[in-house]
Protein backbone atom coordinates (compact mmCIF):
# COMPACT_ATOMS: atom_id res chain seq x y z
CA UNK A 1 0.00 0.00 0.00
CA UNK A 2 1.22 3.45 -1.01
CA UNK A 3 1.78 6.51 1.68
CA UNK A 4 -1.75 8.56 1.47
CA UNK A 5 -1.12 11.49 -0.58
CA UNK A 6 -4.26 12.91 0.38
CA UNK A 7 -7.20 11.65 1.57
CA UNK A 8 -11.22 12.64 1.64
CA UNK A 9 -13.83 10.69 3.58
CA UNK A 10 -16.92 9.68 1.53
CA UNK A 11 -18.64 9.65 4.68
CA UNK A 12 -17.75 13.33 5.13
CA UNK A 13 -19.14 14.74 1.17
CA UNK A 14 -22.66 14.61 2.98
CA UNK A 15 -21.29 17.38 5.51
CA UNK A 16 -20.73 19.70 2.23
CA UNK A 17 -23.84 19.65 1.40
CA UNK A 18 -26.43 20.04 4.00
CA UNK A 19 -29.35 20.44 2.02
CA UNK A 20 -29.17 17.30 0.08
CA UNK A 21 -32.02 14.72 0.44
CA UNK A 22 -30.85 11.99 2.51
CA UNK A 23 -31.81 8.16 1.80
CA UNK A 24 -35.47 7.59 3.02
CA UNK A 25 -36.76 11.07 3.28
CA UNK A 26 -38.97 13.09 1.94
CA UNK A 27 -38.05 15.69 -1.00
CA UNK A 28 -37.89 18.59 0.27
CA UNK A 29 -41.09 21.02 -1.49
CA UNK A 30 -40.39 23.04 -4.76
CA UNK A 31 -40.93 26.72 -4.07
CA UNK A 32 -43.49 28.32 -6.79
CA UNK A 33 -40.79 29.33 -9.78
CA UNK A 34 -40.29 33.07 -9.55
CA UNK A 35 -42.07 35.40 -12.31
CA UNK A 36 -40.21 35.33 -15.91
CA UNK A 37 -39.15 38.28 -16.84
CA UNK A 38 -40.40 39.76 -20.38
CA UNK A 39 -37.54 40.02 -22.71
CA UNK A 40 -37.81 42.01 -25.71
CA UNK A 41 -37.95 40.23 -29.23
CA UNK A 42 -35.05 40.50 -31.46
CA UNK A 43 -35.51 40.46 -35.04
CA UNK A 44 -32.57 39.87 -36.90
CA UNK A 45 -33.10 41.70 -40.62
CA UNK A 46 -34.12 39.32 -43.06
CA UNK A 47 -30.97 40.27 -45.90
CA UNK A 48 -28.43 39.74 -42.90
CA UNK A 49 -26.28 36.77 -43.92
CA UNK A 50 -23.66 35.04 -41.27
CA UNK A 51 -20.26 36.14 -42.75
CA UNK A 52 -18.25 33.27 -44.62
CA UNK A 53 -15.52 32.79 -42.39
CA UNK A 54 -17.59 32.19 -39.54
CA UNK A 55 -18.05 28.66 -39.85
CA UNK A 56 -14.49 27.86 -41.04
CA UNK A 57 -13.56 29.72 -37.73
CA UNK A 58 -15.73 27.42 -35.85
CA UNK A 59 -14.91 24.97 -37.04
CA UNK A 60 -10.88 25.31 -36.65
CA UNK A 61 -11.80 25.91 -32.88
CA UNK A 62 -13.30 22.42 -32.18
CA UNK A 63 -10.32 20.73 -34.24
CA UNK A 64 -8.57 22.37 -31.75
CA UNK A 65 -9.91 21.44 -28.93
CA UNK A 66 -10.13 17.88 -29.88
CA UNK A 67 -6.39 17.70 -30.74
CA UNK A 68 -5.62 19.53 -27.10
CA UNK A 69 -7.97 16.64 -25.79
CA UNK A 70 -6.16 13.62 -27.69
CA UNK A 71 -2.80 15.54 -26.47
CA UNK A 72 -4.10 15.70 -22.82
CA UNK A 73 -4.59 11.43 -23.28
CA UNK A 74 -1.24 10.81 -24.87
CA UNK A 75 0.70 12.56 -21.90
CA UNK A 76 -1.58 11.28 -18.97
CA UNK A 77 1.18 8.34 -18.32
CA UNK A 78 3.54 10.90 -17.05
CA UNK A 79 0.78 12.59 -14.81
CA UNK A 80 0.04 12.41 -11.38
CA UNK A 81 2.95 12.22 -8.87
CA UNK A 82 6.43 10.40 -8.54
CA UNK A 83 7.35 9.56 -5.06
CA UNK A 84 11.28 9.64 -5.27
CA UNK A 85 12.90 7.76 -2.30
CA UNK A 86 16.47 9.25 -2.10
CA UNK A 87 19.36 8.85 0.67
CA UNK A 88 19.78 11.57 2.79
CA UNK A 89 23.32 13.20 1.35
CA UNK A 90 21.77 14.27 -2.27
CA UNK A 91 19.26 16.02 -0.33
CA UNK A 92 21.73 17.72 2.22
CA UNK A 93 24.35 18.52 -0.70
CA UNK A 94 21.57 20.50 -2.45
CA UNK A 95 21.25 18.45 -5.82
CA UNK A 96 17.48 17.59 -5.81
CA UNK A 97 16.99 21.46 -5.65
CA UNK A 98 18.81 21.57 -8.88
CA UNK A 99 17.36 18.14 -10.09
CA UNK A 100 13.86 17.86 -9.21
CA UNK A 101 12.42 21.08 -10.58
CA UNK A 102 14.21 20.41 -13.82
CA UNK A 103 12.92 16.96 -14.27
CA UNK A 104 9.21 18.37 -13.02
CA UNK A 105 9.73 21.14 -15.87
CA UNK A 106 10.25 18.53 -18.71
CA UNK A 107 8.17 15.87 -17.94
CA UNK A 108 5.33 18.09 -16.02
CA UNK A 109 5.36 15.11 -13.68
CA UNK A 110 4.75 16.31 -9.72
CA UNK A 111 7.88 14.95 -7.62
CA UNK A 112 7.30 14.30 -4.02
CA UNK A 113 11.02 13.29 -2.00
CA UNK A 114 11.24 11.36 0.59
CA UNK A 115 14.73 11.19 1.68
CA UNK A 116 15.76 8.89 4.06
CA UNK A 117 18.66 6.53 4.53
CA UNK A 118 19.47 3.99 1.32
CA UNK A 119 18.09 1.33 3.96
CA UNK A 120 14.81 2.65 4.59
CA UNK A 121 14.32 3.75 0.73
CA UNK A 122 14.98 0.33 -0.08
CA UNK A 123 12.47 -0.75 2.25
CA UNK A 124 10.38 1.29 0.80
CA UNK A 125 10.40 0.38 -2.65
CA UNK A 126 10.14 -3.35 -1.41
CA UNK A 127 6.65 -2.16 0.34
CA UNK A 128 5.73 -0.61 -3.09
CA UNK A 129 5.45 2.55 -1.29
CA UNK A 130 7.73 4.72 -3.58
CA UNK A 131 7.44 4.85 -7.66
CA UNK A 132 11.78 4.87 -8.02
CA UNK A 133 15.47 5.66 -6.06
CA UNK A 134 18.21 7.49 -5.89
CA UNK A 135 20.69 5.78 -3.32
CA UNK A 136 24.54 4.39 -3.05
CA UNK A 137 24.34 0.99 -1.81
CA UNK A 138 24.91 -1.28 -4.77
CA UNK A 139 24.90 -4.45 -3.27
CA UNK A 140 22.02 -3.98 -0.83
CA UNK A 141 20.41 -2.24 -4.67
CA UNK A 142 21.71 -5.43 -6.05
CA UNK A 143 19.86 -7.45 -3.91
CA UNK A 144 17.03 -5.74 -4.41
CA UNK A 145 16.87 -6.34 -7.89
CA UNK A 146 17.66 -10.28 -7.66
CA UNK A 147 14.65 -10.15 -5.55
CA UNK A 148 12.27 -8.64 -7.88
CA UNK A 149 11.21 -5.27 -6.08
CA UNK A 150 12.94 -2.93 -8.59
CA UNK A 151 14.38 -2.77 -12.22
CA UNK A 152 16.28 -0.53 -14.78
CA UNK A 153 18.92 -0.07 -12.01
CA UNK A 154 21.69 2.69 -13.66
CA UNK A 155 25.08 4.11 -12.53
CA UNK A 156 24.32 8.17 -12.19
CA UNK A 157 27.68 9.62 -10.39
CA UNK A 158 30.07 9.15 -7.91
CA UNK A 159 32.25 10.65 -4.94
CA UNK A 160 33.69 9.54 -2.09
CA UNK A 161 33.52 8.74 1.40
CA UNK A 162 35.27 10.54 3.85
CA UNK A 163 36.95 9.79 7.33
CA UNK A 164 36.98 13.10 9.16
CA UNK A 165 38.29 13.93 12.92
CA UNK A 166 39.00 16.51 15.55
CA UNK A 167 41.88 19.15 14.95
CA UNK A 168 44.09 17.30 18.23
CA UNK A 169 43.64 13.47 15.97
CA UNK A 170 43.60 12.03 19.02
CA UNK A 171 44.16 8.17 17.39
CA UNK A 172 46.70 9.82 14.81
CA UNK A 173 45.38 8.78 11.92
CA UNK A 174 45.30 12.14 9.61
CA UNK A 175 47.26 11.67 6.52
CA UNK A 176 46.62 7.78 6.16
CA UNK A 177 44.97 6.30 2.92
CA UNK A 178 44.41 3.02 4.55
CA UNK A 179 40.49 3.88 5.84
CA UNK A 180 40.26 0.13 7.21
CA UNK A 181 43.51 0.62 9.19
CA UNK A 182 42.77 3.63 10.71
CA UNK A 183 39.81 2.52 12.31
CA UNK A 184 41.75 -0.12 13.68
CA UNK A 185 43.96 2.21 15.27
CA UNK A 186 40.48 4.83 16.62
CA UNK A 187 39.09 1.36 18.29
CA UNK A 188 42.89 0.62 19.60
CA UNK A 189 42.85 4.19 21.05
CA UNK A 190 39.14 4.28 22.05
CA UNK A 191 38.42 7.64 20.59
CA UNK A 192 34.89 8.61 20.04
CA UNK A 193 33.50 7.51 17.18
CA UNK A 194 29.81 8.76 16.05
CA UNK A 195 28.10 6.25 13.63
CA UNK A 196 25.00 6.91 11.76
CA UNK A 197 23.64 3.89 12.64
CA UNK A 198 21.05 4.12 10.45
CA UNK A 199 21.19 1.26 8.17
CA UNK A 200 22.04 3.80 5.38
CA UNK A 201 24.65 3.74 2.36
CA UNK A 202 27.28 5.39 4.77
CA UNK A 203 26.50 3.11 7.66
CA UNK A 204 26.94 -0.11 5.25
CA UNK A 205 30.16 1.23 3.92
CA UNK A 206 30.83 1.83 7.28
CA UNK A 207 29.87 -1.41 8.79
CA UNK A 208 32.07 -3.07 5.62
CA UNK A 209 35.06 -1.02 6.70
CA UNK A 210 35.13 -2.14 10.52
CA UNK A 211 34.80 -5.68 8.86
CA UNK A 212 37.69 -5.33 7.31
CA UNK A 213 39.65 -4.04 10.54
CA UNK A 214 38.94 -6.82 12.22
CA UNK A 215 37.39 -5.21 14.44
CA UNK A 216 33.32 -5.41 16.26
CA UNK A 217 32.86 -1.47 17.34
CA UNK A 218 31.43 -1.48 20.95
CA UNK A 219 31.74 0.46 23.87
CA UNK A 220 30.61 4.22 25.35
CA UNK A 221 33.70 5.69 22.92
CA UNK A 222 31.01 4.42 20.24
CA UNK A 223 28.07 5.99 19.62
CA UNK A 224 25.13 5.92 16.98
CA UNK A 225 23.53 8.96 16.09
CA UNK A 226 20.37 6.84 14.39
CA UNK A 227 19.96 10.27 12.20
CA UNK A 228 20.73 11.46 8.04
CA UNK A 229 24.19 12.70 7.52
CA UNK A 230 24.08 15.99 8.14
CA UNK A 231 22.65 15.80 11.44
CA UNK A 232 25.54 12.63 12.21
CA UNK A 233 27.87 15.39 11.25
CA UNK A 234 26.30 18.02 13.54
CA UNK A 235 26.21 15.66 16.50
CA UNK A 236 30.16 14.36 15.58
CA UNK A 237 31.21 17.67 15.69
CA UNK A 238 29.58 18.91 18.95
CA UNK A 239 31.55 15.89 20.76
CA UNK A 240 34.74 16.14 18.48
CA UNK A 241 34.32 12.49 17.21
CA UNK A 242 35.45 10.88 14.11
CA UNK A 243 32.80 10.29 11.70
CA UNK A 244 32.41 8.86 8.17
CA UNK A 245 30.83 10.56 5.84
CA UNK A 246 29.84 11.43 2.34
CA UNK A 247 31.80 14.33 0.52
CA UNK A 248 29.33 16.36 -1.24
CA UNK A 249 27.05 16.49 2.84
CA UNK A 250 30.70 17.58 4.39
CA UNK A 251 31.65 20.26 1.80
CA UNK A 252 28.32 21.27 1.43
CA UNK A 253 28.40 21.95 5.81
CA UNK A 254 31.72 22.37 6.32
CA UNK A 255 31.41 26.55 7.20
CA UNK A 256 29.21 24.98 10.76
CA UNK A 257 31.85 22.16 11.01
CA UNK A 258 35.18 22.34 12.93
CA UNK A 259 35.97 18.61 11.72
CA UNK A 260 38.78 17.95 9.30
CA UNK A 261 39.27 15.53 6.77
CA UNK A 262 41.65 12.98 8.04
CA UNK A 263 41.62 9.92 5.96
CA UNK A 264 40.78 9.92 1.97
CA UNK A 265 41.78 8.67 -0.93
CA UNK A 266 41.20 4.62 -0.12
CA UNK A 267 39.88 3.12 -3.05
CA UNK A 268 37.46 1.16 -0.95
CA UNK A 269 35.96 4.83 -0.10
CA UNK A 270 34.63 4.78 -3.36
CA UNK A 271 30.92 6.01 -3.31
CA UNK A 272 28.55 5.17 -5.79
CA UNK A 273 25.01 6.42 -6.57
CA UNK A 274 22.37 4.78 -9.09
CA UNK A 275 18.52 4.96 -9.95
CA UNK A 276 16.35 2.34 -10.39
CA UNK A 277 12.78 2.18 -10.56
CA UNK A 278 10.49 0.12 -8.21
CA UNK A 279 9.04 -2.96 -10.31
CA UNK A 280 6.20 -2.04 -12.10
CA UNK A 281 4.02 -5.25 -11.18
CA UNK A 282 3.26 -3.59 -7.17
CA UNK A 283 0.10 -1.75 -7.35
CA UNK A 284 -0.55 1.70 -7.60
CA UNK A 285 3.51 2.25 -9.02
CA UNK A 286 3.51 4.98 -11.47
CA UNK A 287 6.08 3.44 -13.72
CA UNK A 288 5.95 5.76 -16.78
CA UNK A 289 6.81 8.62 -14.60
CA UNK A 290 9.72 6.44 -12.45
CA UNK A 291 11.14 5.15 -15.92
CA UNK A 292 11.09 9.28 -17.05
CA UNK A 293 12.76 9.79 -14.35
CA UNK A 294 15.31 6.77 -15.00
CA UNK A 295 16.05 8.25 -18.45
CA UNK A 296 16.27 11.67 -16.95
CA UNK A 297 19.09 10.98 -15.22
CA UNK A 298 21.13 9.63 -17.89
CA UNK A 299 20.38 12.56 -20.15
CA UNK A 300 23.76 14.65 -21.35
CA UNK A 301 21.62 17.50 -19.69
CA UNK A 302 21.44 16.16 -16.52
CA UNK A 303 25.03 14.50 -16.45
CA UNK A 304 26.77 18.25 -17.29
CA UNK A 305 24.70 19.56 -14.25
CA UNK A 306 26.26 17.03 -11.95
CA UNK A 307 29.97 17.52 -13.53
CA UNK A 308 29.28 21.38 -12.66
CA UNK A 309 27.36 20.98 -9.38
CA UNK A 310 28.97 24.04 -6.59
CA UNK A 311 32.48 23.52 -8.76
CA UNK A 312 32.89 27.14 -9.02
CA UNK A 313 31.94 27.46 -5.08
CA UNK A 314 34.14 24.63 -3.69
CA UNK A 315 36.89 24.34 -6.47
CA UNK A 316 36.01 20.76 -7.14
CA UNK A 317 33.04 18.72 -7.98
CA UNK A 318 30.66 17.30 -5.66
CA UNK A 319 30.06 14.00 -7.94
CA UNK A 320 31.86 12.82 -10.94
CA UNK A 321 28.99 12.31 -13.49
CA UNK A 322 28.89 8.20 -14.56
CA UNK A 323 25.48 7.27 -16.59
CA UNK A 324 26.75 4.90 -19.04
CA UNK A 325 29.47 3.06 -17.31
CA UNK A 326 29.90 -0.22 -15.53
CA UNK A 327 30.56 -0.21 -11.06
CA UNK A 328 33.75 -1.76 -12.57
CA UNK A 329 34.75 1.26 -14.70
CA UNK A 330 33.57 3.98 -12.29
CA UNK A 331 35.59 1.93 -9.93
CA UNK A 332 38.95 1.95 -12.33
CA UNK A 333 38.50 5.70 -12.98
CA UNK A 334 38.31 6.63 -9.53
CA UNK A 335 41.57 5.09 -8.42
CA UNK A 336 43.23 5.95 -11.74
CA UNK A 337 42.51 9.50 -12.20
CA UNK A 338 42.25 10.58 -9.29
CA UNK A 339 39.93 13.02 -9.70
CA UNK A 340 38.81 13.58 -5.65
CA UNK A 341 42.66 14.15 -4.44
CA UNK A 342 42.97 15.26 -0.63
CA UNK A 343 40.80 18.02 -0.30
CA UNK A 344 40.79 19.97 3.15
CA UNK A 345 38.72 22.73 4.43
CA UNK A 346 39.63 25.60 6.68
Amino acid sequence: MRFPLSFVSKEGQGALAPFAQRKGEAPPPLSPDPPRATMPTVMLHSAYRRPAWVPLCAALLALALATAACGDDDDSPLGGDLILATTTSVRDSGLLDDLVPLFERRSGVNVKVIAVGTGAALRLAEDGNADALFVHAPDAERALVDAGHAVNRRLVMYNDFLLLGPDDDPAVVAGSHDAAAALARIAAAESRFVSRGDGSGTHQKELALWAAAGVEPRGSWYQEAGQGMGATLTIADQKRAYVLTDRATFLALSDDLELRSAVEGDPALLNLYSVMQVAPGKGGVNAPAAAAWVDFTQSREVQDLIRDFRRDEFGRPLFVPAAGKSEQQAAEDFSRSAVLPAFVVG
